[in-house]
């Protein structure tokens, strides 16, 4: 890959992991304050919101993080399947985006519950939201100082 090109990639990169990073910050606020909250309106609000946090912020970014990494990976000296420490970030960003995938289902069904003004708001009162966006913090914690640190490891693959 060029060098313009292969910039281009990095930056694309590079802001839709920031992007991810910050839309799982903002998701895991909301959901403490959902969490907490005494008014049952403010609880309701925030498993609603979630659900296009979720779908149209977070998963956006996730998706875009992994395809970017996969074409910035494949266009430098890097490579995808070279460095031990590269392998890892690839395994931690498909991890994440496949819990997230299938935690959409628990996100829809929240916020089906909290637009329902008749339904009980116990099932609300749940840390799910605030344990899923936590780890999922830790996880991209992790990846952040893999692409920092960059520790030493080659497996000897030229992919």
């Amino acid at each position: 890959m060029r060098p313009r090109l292969r910039k281009l990639a990095l930056t694309a990169h590079i802001a839709s992991s920031v992007g991810w990073f910050g839309a799982v910050l903002t998701f895991l606020a909301m959901a403490v304050v959902g969490l907490t909250t005494q008014d049952d309106r403010v609880a309701r609000a925030a498993n609603l919101i979630a659900e296009p946090v979720v779908w149209y912020v977070v998963l956006p970014f996730a998706i875009a993080s992994l395809l970017t990494g996969l074409v910035s990976s494949l266009g430098s000296a890097w490579g995808l399947f070279r460095h031990y420490w590269v392998i890892f970030k690839l395994v931690l960003n498909v991890f994440a985006t496949v819990v997230l995938l299938i935690y959409t289902r628990t996100v829809d069904r929240f916020a089906a519950v909290a637009a329902d003004p008749a339904s009980d708001l116990a099932p609300l009162r749940s840390p799910t939201f605030v344990v899923h966006a936590g780890g999922a913090l830790v996880v991209l914690m992790v990846a952040l100082v893999l692409a920092v640190y960059k520790p030493r490891g080659v497996t000897g693959l030229r992919i």
